[in-house]
């Protein structure tokens, strides 16, 4: 029989959570077990390839250290590296004992948190062991303590060994008929691969620089579509625009479809024009790209549009009729 250990703590000296691993460790051993322990701190960078470890495995303990809030992270990319590259048809066999100790509290949350997660990866789970420590070396001293921690190396080698069943949980019920996740259909052996590269730094440097290239390139091509767009009528107006000596007006044209209006500041001998919004404009029109390109094209006038309605306009109405004066697109 072979058990593995995954310690997710950080592998402090006076982690209580180490003191009882080491317990554990000494029973299992007297009951000829082979044990090998994960520190899952030092593997930090291949995490997504632990689960590959289940392999000679009968049973596992997953191991942690609540210091102030839930899990910890290491353990929760063990669990997650589980769930999205581990074998579920091995997973569905193998005994998992949840042991959580606690220097602050929540480590019966901790239990019940990696019992569920275990059931819902469809695998066994075997009673577990939590408990508070304020002290260590009161803990470590107290022989009541460590008859428990000796008893559930025990009930796990009994479990696995005796191949003992639980009950239906609802937690499985949830994941057949709620929980979906977008996966592929993998092997193992292609899901064992692709977590190797997922581990590999230098894969995934090269998969994030080629995502920023991508990136890089759309984001230039819709740039530059953005510029285009902000420089639509704008050269039409431009070339088209005939200075009235003592005549000046702003106009706003709101035209459908596009996010800034198209402010025209017309002076005695130079035109500005871009889009934007501003207060304080003589003339405000309301018309369609359709009849905007329509009239910079010649093929119908300011005043036409007007007067049919294909343009809705406020304001000063002699400064409107000067638009066909000021802007000369020639009939087409």
């Amino acid at each position: 029989m072979k058990i593995n250990i995954y310690y997710g703590g950080r592998g402090l000296l006076d982690d209580p959570t180490l003191y009882v691993l080491g317990k554990m460790e000494d029973v299992l051993k007297e009951l000829r077990v082979s044990v090998e322990r994960f520190n899952i701190f030092e593997h930090k960078s291949e995490i997504y390839t632990l689960p590959h470890t289940f392999k000679e495995a009968d049973g596992i303990i997953l191991a942690t250290t609540v210091e102030w809030l839930g899990i910890g992270g290491y353990m929760q990319q063990f669990l997650d590296a589980c769930w999205l590259y581990g074998d579920k048809e091995l997973i569905s066999s193998l005994y998992m004992q949840p042991i959580v100790m606690s220097t602050s509290y929540g480590e019966r949350e901790g239990v019940m948190t990696l019992e569920n997660a275990w059931v819902i990866l469809g695998g066994q789970p075997c009673s577990g062991l939590c408990g508070y420590v304020e002290d260590l070396v009161s803990f470590e001293m107290n022989q009541e303590y460590t008859l428990i921690i000796e008893k559930k190396a025990e009930d796990l080698y009994r479990s696995i060994s005796q191949k003992i069943k639980a009950l239906p949980s609802s937690n499985q019920a949830m994941k057949q008929t709620v929980l979906r996740t977008q996966s592929m259909d993998l092997t193992p052996q292609e899901s064992e691969q692709l977590s190797k590269y997922v581990s590999d730094d230098t894969y995934v440097k090269k998969q994030k620089e080629d995502i920023e290239e991508l990136a890089s390139m759309f984001k230039d091509i819709l740039g530059k579509s953005s510029e285009e767009e902000d420089k639509m009528f704008v050269k039409e107006f431009e070339s088209h625009f005939i200075p009235q000596e003592g005549f000046q007006a702003s106009y706003l044209f709101m035209i459908e479809g596009k996010k800034q209006p198209l402010l025209l500041d017309v002076g005695e001998r130079e035109l500005t024009c871009a889009y934007g919004n501003r207060e304080n404009i003589d003339v405000y029109a309301k018309l369609s790209l359709d009849v905007m390109s329509s009239i910079v094209n010649g093929r119908m006038t300011f005043q036409r549009a007007f007067m049919t309605g294909t343009m809705t306009a406020k304001g000063n109405f002699k400064t409107l009729r000067m638009l066909d004066t000021v802007f000369n697109f020639d009939m087409k």
